[in-house]
């Protein structure tokens, strides 16, 4: 996916090496699908590249990346040959410990390193703490740099030691060109619905046409707009969803949810905003909480469709 709006992300990262005295610790802030990884991983290269020393290509020996790393040592085995396999739900406590051990060491090729965590507001409890060591100690010529799509799940000492590089929300029109060029099998009503359910991300956009929510999409909007007395609709969307949705199919649902949501409270009357407001509330924690628990899907998507129902103008709260 080309990336967009990173200009003003740039002009701070850039004026900030220029200054002399570059902060140890960057939080990326923003929605998810910004391409705040993306902007991490280029930024982190630019940073430990000295002059006169040959940089390699692909993986770099002093850039540490630490993610959802595999779920067992089955998948593990499934990384290492290559193929697609599952990850933990979070970044582990091991994971920060054995960054840390690196740290004991100088840098490969030059006197920087970067390490990168994406997402960091998916760190367990523990590893938020181990953290927290390195970010108030920091070795010498090691800088960190905490992708968060929600930062407030950060703990609040790692947030105050951190230097916030905002990424905002990106206009419709311009992920409308975007998909337009990208995407051009899509037709204007599959693309208008993207960048409605996008909610300025150009990842949620492409995310809505590659998992093909146009149904979901058609089946909320009813739900919101008609309610769903008899549960009928809510069958309807579990089994649009599907019996078994991966984690990124359940992620973008939720997402789309919570930006149909969103997208009522402009034009709600005044005694319908605390409905919308809850709702999108509860759709924020969902997001959070569907990777870590083992929801079922079926069950899920009755919670989904109970909170778009209770938004929708002849509903009570309790009916979701």
């Amino acid at each position: 996916m080309p990336l967009i709006g990173h200009e003003p992300a740039w002009a701070e990262w850039r004026d900030a090496i220029a200054g002399g005295r570059m902060h140890h610790a960057w939080l990326l802030a923003g929605k998810r699908g910004l391409g705040k990884g993306i902007f991490a991983r280029d930024a982190a290269r630019e940073m430990v590249a000295e002059p006169g020393v040959p940089q390699p290509e692909g993986m770099h020996p002093d850039v540490i990346v630490l993610s959802h790393p595999p779920r067992d040592e089955k998948e593990e085995r499934k990384r290492e040959a290559g193929e697609p396999y599952e990850r933990k739900r979070n970044i582990p406590v091991d994971s920060i410990r054995a960054m840390q051990k690196r740290l004991t060491t100088r840098p490969t090729l030059g006197s920087r390193r970067v390490v990168i965590i994406d997402p960091s507001d998916d760190m367990e409890k523990g590893a938020s703490n181990a953290l927290l060591k390195s970010l108030e100690e920091p070795p010498a010529g090691t800088f960190f740099m905490l992708v968060a799509h929600r930062p407030a799940r950060l703990l609040p000492t790692i947030r105050s030691r951190c230097r916030t590089l905002r990424f905002a929300p990106i206009p419709d029109q311009a992920i409308d060109r975007l998909l337009m060029e990208e995407a051009p099998e899509a037709d204007a009503a599959a693309r208008a619905a993207a960048v409605a359910a996008a909610g300025g991300s150009p990842g949620a956009a492409f995310g809505f046409l590659s998992q093909k929510l146009g149904v979901l999409d058609t089946l909320m909007q009813k739900i919101v707009a008609e309610g769903d007395a008899d549960f009928a609709l809510r069958g309807q969307l579990a089994a649009a969803i599907g019996p078994r949705p991966d984690r990124d199919r359940m992620a973008a649902t939720i997402e789309l949810a919570r930006a149909r949501v969103a997208s009522m409270a402009p034009g709600a009357p005044r005694s319908a905003i605390p409905a919308v407001a809850d709702a999108h509330a509860d759709l924020v924690n969902l997001a959070a909480q569907a990777p870590i628990y083992n929801f079922d899907p079926g069950l899920l998507a009755m919670q989904i469709g109970g909170l778009l129902a209770s938004v929708a103008p002849a509903s009570e709260r309790g009916n979701g």
